[in-house]
């Protein structure tokens, strides 16, 4: 038997939102009790007879009778009746789905369809306990659907879709297969479309008219494919059997337009126009004119007609740009584990966390940044990614260089979660206008691996708990339990050149020592050969970049970059990258005719003769000159923006960026191959993240370009 343990909440989880309830409730404990959580349920039947009723008509009672882990959320026979009558009541959908489904009034009335629905919604294939949702959490529940977690300062008390609390007085039961949380509340579900949940909600009905008459409303339907290969992964690692697909709309609520002096679909129409008329005429810095690329590139004329559902239409590129092509809670919409920042986050304008999507809007990008724990759409702030203060660089002290020029547009926590996506409101009007690319893009951009593929968001696999995923590889356990596999197919902007020979793998969540980005870990092993597409970028000239750690067990690869995937538009990138090439593995100076080795000729101030390296600890200048002499061997350090075992990457000799072009980029479609030199099966290649730097920033006549 387990020894029985108490848990409070305490005020610490608690100062993670504004509000802060002072007495907290401490009979909230959880106490192993010997029983399953069928045998909980059951032998309380007065409270969860109904839920229990569910649970049986999917056989998921004889489930949580045997042995697993799970989290059960068990709401009462109160809060069952009352959601199975409103599912009853609701007029919503006579016409389409009358009843929603339902047969006839009460528990009986219920389809098996219905039940495994609400069933498998309350329950997680691991356990989680009132602690580990104390703040905004995504988790996926053994329907496939996620729910989300926040803290409710009223109650002191974790809710669930923002709608059903945990009850203080029975939360983290501790049972033989599992934890168990009583809540107030079916969490509810929405299984319309994104396009018709909008609909469904209040306060956006200017922005609903503007989606339906481009034809976008009709047009946001994906929900899952299955063209891509499944075949089972020899080394066991967990290999996905389908493929879900989403949106994502930053939506203006009725009030943001109106601020803006828009208030019907005609006035919103007007707007667009005025925005998007001259976008892709001549670039002019002076009368800001000519600034989308990719359309002036292209000879694309912008409609300003009537035809709204003409993708070149002003209205139709004022929609396309507030959609993304995948899944995104508004707690993922910025991911920053173990990632640093210089200074304060309230005194320092650089002090940010950021992730880029592409929207709908052909080859654009928005920013999201993460800044006092709210979310902010194209945040610009000049001189982003330089510095004045050289010899002072990778302090706390902010540049006085560096103006905050547009605050961004805040996304409201609010987020409603639709059956293909979400819908996050937004407090300001979203334009793709030249501020954008010439302003809040302007800087060095840095994407991790896993950010460029919608169907890591869209499936819950960035940075999903390594438990999630050994629950759905059957319990696998060992160190490949808890990675995915990805197959040919399954990234829509990846193309595998030979898939039997290809082993690309995801590890999500890696341990903190080691030195990446946002410590999870994409690995291409054997003779991998495949590309993946760039993100786009506004046209300029740029350094491309990738950041990797050098070990022994690193392979050696080409790069190419083609105008598209095709092997004929590829053009080779300077010379193989010898990723095993690491200070202390064999790396040899020759000073004055003798040869040092490795740690020896680093800690000696003797650069490496492959980056140019030296120990920062051994110059006065914090390493600026040997950053000069590693960049004219085409390396950079690590960056201050996160830090392993020893501390921020840019102190770790091994963690390295290589910078593999500087060229003229036009905003469009790139794709960069990766192909091994080596036949050996154990080559393995370290996929971190890459970089977008404007010549701006790298060979700035003025500033050097700052260590995060």
């Amino acid at each position: 038997m387990k020894r029985i343990s108490i848990f409070l909440f305490t005020c610490i989880s608690i100062l993670s939102f504004n509000a802060c309830k002072e007495d907290i409730d401490e009979s909230n404990l959880y106490t192993f009790t010997g029983e399953t959580i069928e045998d909980y349920l059951a032998n309380r039947s007065d409270r969860f007879s109904s839920f229990n009723y569910i649970l049986s008509r999917i056989g998921y009672d004889n489930i949580l009778s045997a042995y697993g882990t799970y989290t059960c959320f068990a709401p009462d026979n109160n809060a069952i009746n009352e959601y199975i009558d409103s599912l009853y009541n609701d007029v919503t959908q006579a016409n389409d789905n009358p009843h929603n489904g339902m047969t006839a009034p009460g528990l009986e009335g219920l389809t098996d369809s219905l039940c495994k629905d609400i069933a498998l919604f309350h329950l997680l294939s691991t356990e989680w306990r009132s602690i580990d949702m104390n703040g905004e959490k995504t988790i996926p529940t053994l329907l496939g659907r996620d729910i989300n977690t926040a803290l409710d300062s009223v109650s002191a008390t974790v809710v669930l879709n923002r709608e059903a609390l945990i009850r203080t007085d029975a939360m983290d039961v501790d049972l033989e297969n599992g934890i168990l949380h009583e809540i107030s509340h079916v969490i509810t579900r929405s299984n319309r479309l994104v396009s018709g949940e909008l609909a469904e909600l209040p306060g956006f009905t200017i922005f609903t008219e503007a989606l339906v008459q481009t034809g976008l409303a009709d047009s946001l339907t994906d929900q899952v494919r299955y063209d891509f290969d499944t075949r089972n992964d020899a080394e066991g690692h967990y290999v996905p059997e389908e493929c879900k697909m989403g949106y994502t709309i930053f939506a203006e609520t009725d009030e943001a337009l109106q601020a803006k002096g828009i208030n019907s679909f005609a006035e919103l129409v007007q707007y667009a126009n005025k925005q998007y008329e001259k976008c892709a005429d001549a670039k002019n810095p002076d009368t800001r004119e000519g600034w989308y690329d990719y359309y002036r590139n292209h000879n694309i004329k912008v409609s300003t007609s009537n035809d709204y559902r003409n993708p070149n239409n002003a209205l139709s590129m004022f929609m396309r740009y507030h959609i993304v092509k995948c899944k995104v809670a508004y707690d993922k919409l910025v991911y920053h584990h173990d990632t640093k920042i210089s200074g304060s986050d309230n005194t320092n304008p650089k002090a940010t966390r950021v992730e880029y999507y592409e929207t709908m809007l052909p080859y654009t990008l928005l920013k999201v940044t993460e800044r006092s724990n709210k979310r902010y759409i194209n945040r610009w702030i000049s001189n982003a990614s330089l510095t004045n203060k050289v010899e002072r660089l990778g302090t706390d002290n902010p540049d006085a260089i560096s103006d905050v020029k547009f605050e961004g547009i805040e996304i409201l926590r609010d987020n409603k979660q639709a059956l293909n996506g979400y819908i996050h409101p937004i407090t300001d009007v979203l334009v793709y206008n030249w501020d954008v690319p010439n302003g809040a893009l302007n800087e060095r951009m840095r994407f991790d691996y896993a950010a460029l593929f919608g169907e890591m968001m869209s499936n819950g696999f960035r940075h999903v708990d390594g438990n999630v995923i050994k629950s759905w590889n059957g319990g696998k356990s060992g160190s490949l339990g808890d990675e995915i596999r990805i197959t040919d197919g399954f990234f829509q902007n990846l193309r595998q050149y030979s898939p039997e020979t290809t082993k690309l793998t995801y590890g999500p969540m890696q341990t903190s020592s080691w030195y990446n980005y946002q410590k999870d870990e994409f690995r291409a092993r054997g003779t991998y050969d495949f590309a993946m597409r760039l993100p786009p970028v506004p046209d300029g000239s740029y350094e491309l970049r990738i950041g990797y750690t050098a070990e022994k067990k690193r392979g050696m690869l080409q790069f190419y970059l083609g105008t598209s995937s095709e092997l004929t538009d590829m053009k080779a990138l300077d010379i193989p990258l010898d990723m095993r090439v690491m200070p202390g593995d064999g790396v040899t100076a020759v000073i004055g005719g003798t040869t040092k080795t490795g740690e020896q000729a680093l800690t000696e101030d003797i650069p490496c003769v492959y980056t140019g390296q030296v120990y920062i600890n051994n110059t006065s200048d914090k390493g600026v000159k040997s950053d000069a002499n590693m960049r004219n061997l085409g390396y950079m350090r690590g960056p201050l923006a996160y830090s392993g075992e020893n501390g921020y990457a840019r102190y770790a000799t091994k963690d390295l960026r290589r910078i593999l072009t500087r060229d003229m980029f036009k905003q469009g479609e790139y794709w960069l191959r990766f192909k091994s030199v080596l036949n050996s099966e154990e080559s393995e290649f370290h996929m971190d993240y890459i970089e977008f730097c404007p010549a701006n920033v790298y060979n700035n006549a003025i500033y050097a370009e700052d260590m995060y």
